[in-house]
Order: C-alpha cells, then structure tokens, then sequence
C-alpha cells in the first residue's frame, strides 16, 4: 500500500518504530533521516536501509514518520510546509509526538493531509511492544496497511483518539515505570545475597512470565497474586509490606501524572 516509507526522527522510539516498520515493508525502500545524521547513519546501517534528510522524505515518501520531540514539531515542519504543499500525490503522516492530535499536526504541516497518530512503547524494537493509533482523513485501506506494516511490533491496537492519551500514559510510560520496579526487585535480592547478574535476570523473567500468564490465561492479575500468597506464608507478608507502603497508589498517581503531562504538552 505504501510505495516508500520515511522517518524523519531516529531517537529512542522513532528507532524502534523503524525496525518493526522494515520488517513490514515488503521490500519498500525506507529512508531515515535524523538531526545528526550520523545517528541515522549508524540506524540504516544495521536495519540495511538508506540514510536521507527531512526534505526528500517529505518529497518522496508516501508514509512520513514524525519521530521528534511535541516541542519541537511545530519548528520542524514548517521548513517542510512548502514541500508538503507542491506534492501532487497523496501521502500519510505519523505523528508519534505525545500529546499533539491530528488536528494540530495538519495545522502544522500547513494542510488537511491525511494523518495517523500513533503511541508505541520502546519494546516495540525487540517485537514485544504495543502501538496504539488513530487515523485522520485516512482511508480504511491505509489504516489497514499501517497495522500490517507494524504487525511485527507486538500489539497494534486502534483506539478513540480521546483515548489515545491515556494508552499513552500506561503502555509509553509504563517501560519507565516497569524498569524502576524489576531494579528495585533486584535490589532486594541482592540484599539478600544474590549476584547483581542473577537478580537482575530473576527478576526480569519472573515479570516477562508473569505478564504471560495473565494474557494466555485471561487471568484478573488479582487472581494470579491470591494464587501466590498461601497462608501464612511468605508472599503475602510481602504483599502486606507493599501495601502499607502504597504501592498501587503510587503506580496510580504515576500514571495519572503522566497522562495530565501528555494533555499539556498538547496545549
């Protein structure tokens, strides 16, 4: 469906938007291009594409991935207003910026141009990721053909665009906050004596199998922590701990502390 497709931004995400998107291209040519071009340089390297500039992508590409920073979007496409404008042919852009809707990226852009906006999370890189969208002026066929070209990413879920701001706030955010709770794992257990390696490793694996388990199962995540927790046993003398400590507050004020910073990055 998409002749060529362009990335204009290989930072963390737009990287690891790139590589689920090559797998999906079905031998479509992909051009990154980037800032500092040696960042781009090093990309195309290792996903065996070609390296451009913001210019051509927005020129000749048919899908345009926006990869930049929401405070920096405004600025970066009005260099490219005049070269949006003269295409004759139809194009789709992709804003991964939080917090911009559609609307305000074609006000950007200087057009009605079709645009999806999409969330992903960084373990989109390694296929294990979730990408949320929503598609503006875009054609079912397009939307169609933008799953397809991200199916190698994990989860690709379209959703409302009034909820895109909180898929945001859990699955964007949540690699941050996930990291911080397998570390703090580990740091228990090496507390208690283990190699940093090995806790590290326990700890990452029990959260992968976890999360498994819950999906394969269709399992309340309640039902898996009653599961554990036998009586007067260990577990739920560290259930207790953690929940004089607040946990579930935390993670929830987290969340919605996040998402309030999302509505205004958008304002």
């Amino acid at each position: 469906m998409f002749s060529s497709i362009g990335f204009i931004g290989t930072g963390t995400m737009g990287t690891a938007v790139a590589r689920a998107a090559v797998k999906g291209a079905q031998g479509a040519p992909v051009l990154l291009a980037n800032r500092t071009r040696a960042k781009a340089e090093a990309v195309a390297q290792e996903l065996g594409v070609q390296t451009s500039d913001n210019e051509t992508v927005a020129r000749e590409c048919s899908l345009i991935f926006l990869g930049v920073k929401p405070q920096m979007m405004e600025q970066m496409l009005s260099g490219l207003v005049p070269i949006l404008k003269a295409r004759t042919d139809r194009f789709v852009l992709a804003s991964m910026a939080a917090g911009l809707d559609a609307r305000r990226i074609q006000e950007m852009a200087g057009g009605a141009y079709p645009v999806i906006c999409l969330m992903p999370n960084t373990p989109v890189a390694v296929g294990a990721g979730v990408v949320q969208y929503y598609g503006v002026d875009v054609t079912e066929e397009e939307l169609s053909a933008f799953q397809t070209l991200l199916s190698a990413a994990g989860l690709v879920d379209r959703v409302d665009p009034d909820r895109l701001n909180a898929a945001s706030a859990v699955s964007g955010c949540g690699p941050a906050f996930c990291a911080m709770f397998i570390e703090a794992l580990a740091d228990g257990g090496v507390a208690c004596g283990l190699p940093r390696d090995k806790a590290l490793a326990y700890a990452a694996k029990m959260v992968e199998g976890t999360a498994q388990l819950m999906l394969e199962n269709h399992a309340h995540p309640g039902q898996l922590k009653d599961g554990v927790c036998s009586p007067g046993g260990t577990t739920i003398q560290g259930v207790r701990t953690l929940e004089g400590r607040g946990l579930r507050s935390a993670v929830m004020e987290a969340v919605i502390a996040a998402y309030e910073k999302t509505i205004a990055l958008g304002q």
